[in-house]
């Protein structure tokens, strides 16, 4: 188990990203979740030399109670809409209201892809390595409509990388794909800031910053 704090996510960037190196995933490509995923994945790409995406997710809240996720949506190739029928039913969510507040959350995904990367499509997971990195995981709601959503593109196997995460996230979370590697899972988890020196609020200029940086090539790229 990896010693706790990170100095910061580029640290626990390379620190993950030695452990991917190890499995020699076939045909990788990296997809970050934004805004911290976004330095921790550039680690893993660059020394994979794969290829670099964002996986934006947003929340679909009930519309009079917007902290209640009453499902998800995933952009990519083609965005995915997840539904959590417990709280669509319990809330009593009408489709024509969900389908407004996803239409609004889509736009916003949109908005932010443009911002983040211009005039770079989304890249297919089809027949490949799908790996999904953020800087932790909490409650996993995120990540879980990530892997459902990649789930649904035909990847040829899906990781999630992650430097640290709640133990009962990681018992959740591991059994949904092929492999899940994360560095440390404390039992007397506080939330994933904890785990770090620097956890500082990425703005949107580091994040373009990072993204329009092209990664350095691996001395030995796996094939």
């Amino acid at each position: 188990m990896t010693a706790l704090p990170f100095a910061d996510r580029v640290q626990a960037g390379r620190m993950l990203a030695a452990e991917i190196v190890k499995r020699s995933p076939l045909r990788p490509v990296v997809y970050a979740l934004p805004r911290g995923g976004v330095p921790v994945a550039r680690e893993i790409a660059a020394a994979l030399n794969a290829p670099l995406d964002l996986l934006l997710v947003r929340k679909i809240g009930v519309p009079w109670q917007p902290e209640l996720a009453a499902g998800s949506i995933v952009d990519g190739e083609r965005p995915d809409i997840i539904v959590n029928d417990d709280i669509m039913g319990a809330a009593r969510v009408s489709a024509a209201e969900f389908n407004a507040v996803a239409s609004a959350e889509l736009k916003e995904i949109e908005r932010r892809r443009k911002l983040y990367m211009p005039d770079r499509n989304p890249i297919s997971a089809a027949d490949r390595t799908a790996i999904l990195v953020d800087d932790g995981v909490a409650t996993g709601a995120s990540m879980r409509a990530a892997i459902v959503a990649i789930q649904r593109r035909s990847p040829m196997r899906v990781i999630v990388a992650v430097p640290v995460a709640a133990p009962e996230a990681v018992r959740e979370l591991s059994v949904l794909v092929d492999d899940f590697v994360c560095l440390a899972a404390p039992e007397s988890f506080r939330g994933v800031g904890a785990c770090y020196r620097d956890f500082h609020q990425l703005d949107d200029g580091e994040v373009i910053a990072l993204l329009a940086t092209p990664t350095p090539l691996a001395a030995n790229p796996p094939r």
